[in-house]
């Protein structure tokens, strides 16, 4: 199964995300590490390095899951094209598909836990809060069947939450 995280920065998708791979024991293959080493390697930071980063983790998500292997990735995944990229690798692997939106509580929790956060990614700056706003349209105007839930509850918590949605839309 290949499972796609999806939500503004900041909404605490990374974190439900490591949790839920902890629980039903996958790898989790996430564009913002992938974008970092780019940039460790010497890749100019005014070069596509986060389109780039979407590529590369879908080869290593190809990779897993033609090893047999279940899939989370993590990745904003506002834009339609980005979306559609992980339709078109299930599809290509022949592997069920699974979006999961992270919502943040509330604008106000949204932005303290955005503006708080210290993330261990050298070479990528934290968005601003204009920037994200920027990027609330691209989840605004998704209409797809996918698992939503606000991450205002212990990522643990959140993680069996979407492990029982999987198993539900999994069912014949």
């Amino acid at each position: 199964m290949l499972i796609v995280m999806a939500g503004l920065p900041g909404s605490g998708k990374s974190t439900i995300a490591a949790a839920l791979a902890r629980r039903i024991g996958c790898a989790v293959v996430a564009a913002d590490p992938i974008e970092a080493a780019m940039l460790r390697a010497g890749i100019a930071p005014d070069q596509p390095t986060g389109l780039a980063a979407y590529v590369a983790a879908e080869m290593v998500a190809r990779e897993q899951l033609r090893l047999g292997h279940d899939v989370i990735v993590d990745a904003v995944n506002d834009a339609p094209e980005a979306r559609q990229q992980w339709r078109d690798l299930a599809a290509a692997e022949g592997v069920d598909l699974r979006f999961v939106e992270v919502l943040a509580p509330d604008r106000g929790a949204h932005r303290e836990r955005l503006e708080g956060r210290a993330r261990d990614l050298p070479g990528i700056p934290e968005p601003t809060w204009a920037s994200v706003q920027a990027r609330r349209e691209g989840c605004a105007t998704w209409d797809e069947d996918r698992i939503r839930l606000v991450a205002d509850r212990d990522p643990a918590h959140a993680a069996a939450a979407i492990e029982r949605g999987l198993r539900a839309r999994s069912r014949p």
